[in-house]
């Protein structure tokens, strides 16, 4: 079984290109110097995900992503990274971007959450969409 796994919960939507994007993580995490034990990314409604959001955060908003970082070690990735693809494709609409291009930022937004950034202050914001939109840029399909 691979490091980098993808999870469907009641969902139609499958990835394409689900290999490269297996590839694009793994190299996104070494080029952060950290190395993938285990991935997983579970796509959902955002049904399921506001009630994870409940449940486990406290929180009671929609969102489109949820990051649990198992790791015990700071070098390595352990984790599970929970996306909406309802919410994927909202915002998608909502920023006049692609679908594609919305899910691999989300995407890519988790693991970078998994690699020590945070989104919460404007400052980290702003370091976090940098870095979203250098490894977007590194997509090689």
């Amino acid at each position: 079984m691979g490091k980098v796994r993808f999870h469907y919960e009641n969902l139609k939507f499958r990835l394409t290109q689900s290999r490269n994007i297996q590839a694009w993580v793994e190299k996104t995490a070494l080029s952060e110097k950290k190395h993938i034990l285990s991935l997983d990314y579970i796509f959902c409604t955002d049904e399921a995900l506001y009630e994870r959001n409940l449940q486990f955060l406290n929180h009671d908003t929609y969102t489109d992503i949820i990051t649990f970082d198992l790791s015990e070690s700071t070098g390595q990735i352990i984790g599970e990274i929970y996306i909406s693809i309802d919410r994927v494709k909202d915002n998608a609409l909502r920023f006049e971007q692609r679908f594609e291009d919305e899910l691999h930022r989300v995407i890519i937004h988790g693991l970078l959450h998994l690699c020590g950034y945070g989104d919460k202050k404007k400052a980290e914001k702003e370091k976090m969409r940098t870095l979203e939109d250098l490894y977007l840029k590194k997509r090689n399909w």
